[in-house]
């Protein structure tokens, strides 16, 4: 944890709002996932940058010993810019144009596909070349309907019964399938649904010779308050790795690795969130931003946990804490705070993950700075946007 004397210093060297993240929390996170699958002897650790994609957090985790999982091509550009190799950046794209996918074969990354007519005019036009497929496993697992990815009639993955066109293209153009991947959801608690799609995914790997990887995504849940629910990682990774272990010795390959693709796990719990308090109107508590900033509670619903630095007085009250766009908008509902009054410094936890990622220009407000706290150091790895900033590539 970031003492809270010191987010009242840093308030006042930075104008406020600002997101800090917490480099040790990140490191002890990606730690906690290497000794929970300490027993898996080829396992790897692809970071879901979508989550957060700032090129200081990108360096940070490659140094750790992370890969890298992008979703756009803009993204593997980033990867790149941030000092990963092709072979350490995974391109999972959903439905994007095709010309995406060429380009980044073109650049060397490993790809994986998950639409048959996009595998198969891949596989037309790069005889020879190796793709992973990620496949739908018809299981529904997720803490909102806005984040589960997976089950019937979803966009995501490629459906069981199209899996007999792999065989198809593999002899008609020598497409070799070199990987396997499935993503469930965010806000994961059970092993069950990742223990029902690995009996999937096995069965249908078993089919495939050569495999290199089998990717069994992210989606792990998080803790967001101090009563919340969140998933043993020990006893994923214990239980994971021993369902792993067993089609590794029965498929006879010794270099198939496991792979997994955490985000939020990596980095929600390290950042926060800094915000003033500008005024105080009916148990309305607004604070100098918006959804334009942080939307997860407008648009998931999330909570995130809500505190009043700047206060110790053991007078607490109920208000809502709500930002400035021109609508509803809201951080938090019914929140028990400590006294606050104009000036106070708010505090929104777990707002390292898909925070400052969706932020937008909405109502012509700036993105706010962003900065790196590690080792009792803090460096500012992006700076606050300026009107000018607004008026780029703007014609007239």
């Amino acid at each position: 944890m970031i003492d809270d004397n010191y987010l009242l210093e840093l308030t006042n060297k930075y104008q406020t709002p600002f997101y800090i993240y917490n480099g040790n929390v990140i490191k002890n996170q990606y730690n906690d996932l290497q000794m929970a699958f300490a027993n898996c002897s080829n396992f790897q650790v692809n970071y879901a940058m979508k989550a957060l994609s700032n090129i200081a957090i990108l360096k940070f985790l490659k140094s750790l010993g992370a890969c890298v999982d992008t979703v756009s091509l803009n993204e593997v550009k980033l990867a790149f810019l941030a000092g990963f190799n092709a072979n350490e950046i995974f391109f999972t794209p959903n439905g994007t144009p095709f010309s995406e996918i060429e380009e980044a074969a073109k650049l060397g990354v490993n790809i994986t596909l998950d639409n048959i007519i996009q595998i198969k005019q891949f596989a037309k036009l790069n005889s020879n070349t190796s793709i992973a497929v990620r496949i739908n496993p018809k299981i529904i697992a997720g803490g909102n309907k806005k984040i589960i990815v997976a089950g019937k009639n979803s966009k995501f993955g490629l459906p069981l019964n199209k899996i007999d066109k792999l065989h198809l293209f593999k002899k008609k153009y020598n497409l070799q399938i070199h990987g396997f991947h499935i993503h469930l959801g965010s806000d994961i608690l059970s092993f069950d649904a990742f223990n029902s799609s690995a009996n999937v995914l096995f069965n249908i790997a078993k089919q495939f010779d050569n495999l290199k990887f089998i990717n069994f995504g992210g989606g792990f849940k998080v803790k967001y308050k101090a009563d919340d629910d969140f998933i043993d990682i020990f006893k994923i990774g214990e239980q994971l790795t021993h369902v792993f272990n067993s089609f590794k010795d029965d498929y006879s390959c010794s270099d198939l690795k496991l792979i997994i693709e955490p985000g939020k796990f990596l980095v929600s719990n390290s950042g926060l969130f800094l915000t003033k308090i500008t005024t105080i109107k009916n148990r309305n508590i607004f604070i100098n931003s918006g959804f334009n900033h942080l939307i997860r509670p407008m648009y998931y619903k999330a909570y995130h946990h809500i505190r009043n630095i700047s206060s110790n007085s053991p007078s607490k009250k109920e208000f809502n804490i709500v930002g400035y766009i021109c609508e509803q908008d809201f951080f938090g509902k019914k929140r028990v705070i400590n006294k606050p009054n104009v000036g106070d410094i708010i505090c929104i936890e777990n707002a390292g993950a898909y925070s400052f990622s969706m932020a937008s220009n909405y109502n012509s407000r700036l993105r706010p700075m962003e900065l790196l706290f590690y080792n009792d150091n803090t460096s500012i790895i992006r700076k606050k946007e300026s009107f000018d900033d607004l008026l780029l590539n703007q014609v007239y």
